[in-house]
């Protein structure tokens, strides 16, 4: 067996993808029920520059359009998709794998092909996810989920409550994922997501909750699933969140 001697890194992106689904499909200045638009740039169908810009769509976008596409990401609950800046583009010219994809992605988007749906959606999602990955890597300034994302210790901390919801967290066990004393944990934690790691830790839960609440699945087995010690602790902290009984959404 051969043994990888370099240890994994945390995933900072995935659990996002599979908590909240993701669809791309064809750009109307009209889909109000959209969450965002991922444009490609350039001319002569060569691809220059991408842009994902969050939000409704627009009627128009500066300089040449190759290909457009709406894109859910799940909703306003998914909290990464309020982290991120209304406009990212990245110019291609230094990013032959992004050049590559924005390429098919513009001949398939431009083709009456068969299949051509499903190949938007899977080269849609390749394309975000690796625009995230660079947003992520190019770290924020403002205080948020993208900063701590982006932060050398807290990213840790922040995959592990992502990945494994149902886990009785310690605070001093994400401290010591995270590499710091419990005490320098909370000052960061507060200091560059901008709230505690047990409120974001409890956001996380509700919103994967409200998710599995809108599929019809039963509230215990959610309340159990996504780490609340009970339904009825479940409903409360739901019922303070939202308004409404975690029943309510289920039925609706």
């Amino acid at each position: 067996m051969i043994e990888n001697p370099m240890p994994l890194k945390p995933d900072r992106l995935s659990a996002f993808f599979r908590a909240f689904d993701f669809t791309a499909r064809a750009f109307s200045p009209d889909d109000r029920a959209s969450d965002a638009t991922l444009v490609v740039k350039g001319s002569a169908n060569a691809a220059r520059s991408l842009v994902l810009r969050i939000g409704p769509p627009v009627a128009a976008f500066d300089g040449e359009v190759l290909a457009a596409v709406s894109l859910c990401f799940g909703g306003p609950l998914n909290p990464l998709l309020s982290a991120l800046p209304e406009r990212i583009e990245i110019g291609l010219e230094d990013a032959p794998e992004l050049r590559a994809l924005a390429n098919v992605f513009t001949a398939e988007a431009l083709d009456a092909r068969c299949g051509k749906q499903t190949a938007l959606e899977r080269l849609a999602e390749v394309i975000v996810l690796m625009v995230l990955r660079r947003t992520i890597d190019g770290g924020a300034t403002q205080p948020g989920l993208l900063a701590g994302l982006s932060h050398p210790a807290l990213h840790r901390a922040l995959a592990v409550m992502h990945d494994q919801p149902s886990r009785a967290w310690r605070i001093e066990d994400l401290a010591a994922i995270a590499g710091v004393s419990r005490s320098r944990f909370m000052e960061l934690f507060r200091e560059i997501v901008g709230t505690t790691p047990s409120s974001y830790l409890t956001e996380w839960r509700l919103a994967l909750a409200r998710r599995a609440l809108v599929r019809g699945e039963r509230v215990k087995s959610i309340a159990a699933h996504v780490g609340f010690g009970s339904a009825a602790a479940f409903s409360r902290a739901y019922t303070r969140r939202f308004g409404h009984p975690p029943v309510q959404a289920r039925l609706n």
